[in-house]
């Protein structure tokens, strides 16, 4: 029989779900280190919360383990790539209680607003110090909204029915999606300069580390404040501490840090600080909801092989992997090199298929192209949500098969148009197998892509590959490939370059300084 361990405390509903499907559960929450590694090699399933610690380690020795089950959103406390390599799946639940962390929020923006914490704390101590307690209105305010996906866009909903006016910084928060939430799209600069209130929604990404800090903070109104329900790495605490003690930020109210369980903070004990720990899923039916959706899913997967919202799987059937698998590289490759490239709101996404590709399913190869796609700003997406989120961004997304002659026997191009430009990246396999990029924005360029790559756009004129090689030589920057292409003699030309190791930034910007250089992304994969 099927076996699935429960190792964090859960709504009991998730074992009797699985219990309804036949499946044999045991609930053991509060097992140590030692004590999970030692059992966790009898066990199918493991359905977690945050306690417990999917690691490397732990995966060396779960022999059986075939899907690893997250109720809730983050999978911080899940070692995904060593997962992927042990052929285990992984997966969430992105959207169980996003009401209930939108609400959460909202009730700390209160809070803060009107300092009912410190209020509380004074009356119980027998004071009746009314006018010390001066609060402010939330109606009129403008309410910047950082991230404005899922939960932001609940937050968005809750606070126009405030009346406020609310703002938000996405970049994939397309204009007509703006339109339909009644907010008004704004880049960070103009956020931060015009919200008496900012509430963060974003993702911990390396894009959003620290996204407000010293220099962020600089550029907010003074009596701004500031509220984080999201991930406690976005503030850069000791910066946050240095704004509230000069009074330029009027209050902060913070649902997690960036060290957790945070039993001592610098921000402790302000009385312009309010604090919970970590509460933003914390309700019951919140957790009743993750606990059954992990369950079912869970329960798909082992019984029937059915993949809903995994992290590191296609969804694909076991007769079609074979065919697909290199596609599926292909397809996230070129998904991912538009996604690093692209800086300002997506529109639309077109993704054609010619030759021997266009015979296959074709539809995980357009759900991985958009996981590719979004994944550089956002965290949790994956093939099988991509394209909910897509269409909950108002995000146009096609795909056409072509029945033409072509210059290669298989190829896939990606066409994405943003507020800006449209962009188009083609690829094919080399030998059945080895995915190459064959054309960017037109160009013709062969190249094969590597863990760190740079993408450069310039004039072409003379000198410039040998000046661009001998800056990058002079920072200590070993290339391994250089790939060249252009568009005509004399007009646009782009570089395609993997280097061992990601550049030094005063490396960036010396090629950026760089004659003829128009453009320079350091790319990942």
């Amino acid at each position: 029989m099927v076996k699935v361990l429960i190792s964090d405390k859960m709504s009991p509903l998730a074992a009797q779900t699985f219990r309804d499907r036949g499946i044999e559960v045991d609930e053991k929450p509060g097992l140590d280190k030692a004590e999970l590694r030692e059992i966790i090699g009898d066990y199918d399933g493991l359905a977690i919360r945050s306690s417990t610690k999917v690691s490397e380690k732990l995966l060396s020795v779960a022999t059986n383990l075939k899907v690893v089950g997250r109720a809730g959103i983050g999978v911080d406390n899940v070692d995904l790539p060593a997962a992927t390599a042990a052929g285990i799946c992984v997966m969430n639940t992105p959207f169980g209680n996003s009401i209930t962390t939108a609400e959460h929020a909202i009730a700390m923006m209160l809070a803060l607003a009107r300092q009912i914490p410190a209020a509380d704390r004074s009356t119980q101590a027998g004071k009746w110090e009314k006018s010390r307690f001066m609060g402010v209105e939330l109606f009129s305010k403008t309410l910047g909204i950082v991230g404005c996906g899922n939960i932001g866009a609940i937050v968005a909903d809750r606070g126009i029915g405030l009346r406020m006016k609310v703002i938000a910084y996405d970049p994939f928060l397309s204009p007509q999606r703006a339109h339909e939430l009644g907010v008004e799209k704004v880049d960070l600069d103009a956020l931060l300069a015009r919200a008496d209130f900012i509430s963060l929604h974003t993702p911990l990404t390396d894009a959003t580390r620290g996204i407000i800090n010293a220099d962020a903070l600089a550029k907010t109104k003074p009596g701004v404040r500031i509220v984080n329900c999201a991930r406690g790495g976005l503030v850069v605490e000791a910066d946050l501490k240095a704004a509230l003690d000069s009074g330029h930020v009027a209050g902060a109210a913070l649902d997690v840090f960036e060290q957790e369980p945070a039993t001592e903070s610098a921000l402790f004990n302000m009385e312009q600080v309010v604090t919970t720990p970590h509460l933003g899923a914390s309700t019951g039916e919140a957790q009743e909801n993750v606990a059954v959706q992990i369950a079912e899913q869970m329960s798909d997967y082992l019984l029937l092989d059915a993949v809903t919202n995994a992290l590191n799987m296609a969804s694909v059937t076991a007769e079609e992997a074979p065919k697909l698998q290199p596609y599926m590289k292909l397809a996230d490759e070129l998904g991912s090199f538009a996604g690093q490239v692209t800086e300002t709101g997506l529109k639309k996404v077109k993704v054609e298929y010619e030759g021997h590709v266009a015979t296959l399913n074709t539809q995980p190869l357009t759900a991985v192209v958009l996981r590719g796609l979004l994944a550089p700003l956002m965290d949790s997406v994956n093939m099988v949500n991509a394209p909910v989120v897509a269409e909950q961004r108002n995000i146009e997304v096609s795909e056409v098969k072509h029945n033409r002659p072509s210059d290669y026997q298989t190829l896939i191009r990606v066409t994405v148009t943003t507020e800006r430009r449209s962009r188009d990246i083609a690829g094919t396999l080399f030998g059945g197998t080895r995915p190459r990029v064959v054309q960017v924005k037109g160009i013709d360029v062969e190249a094969e892509l590597g863990p760190h790559m740079l993408y450069i756009t310039n004039a072409d004129e003379p000198g410039f590959i040998g000046s661009l090689g001998t800056t990058l030589g002079d920072g200590g920057v070993n290339i391994a490939t250089f790939h060249l292409g252009r568009a005509d003699p004399g007009g646009d030309a782009l570089a395609l370059i993997e280097v061992d190791e990601a550049l030094p930034a005063s490396v960036l910007d010396a090629v950026k300084a760089l004659p003829h250089v128009r453009q320079i992304i350091p790319l990942t994969f």
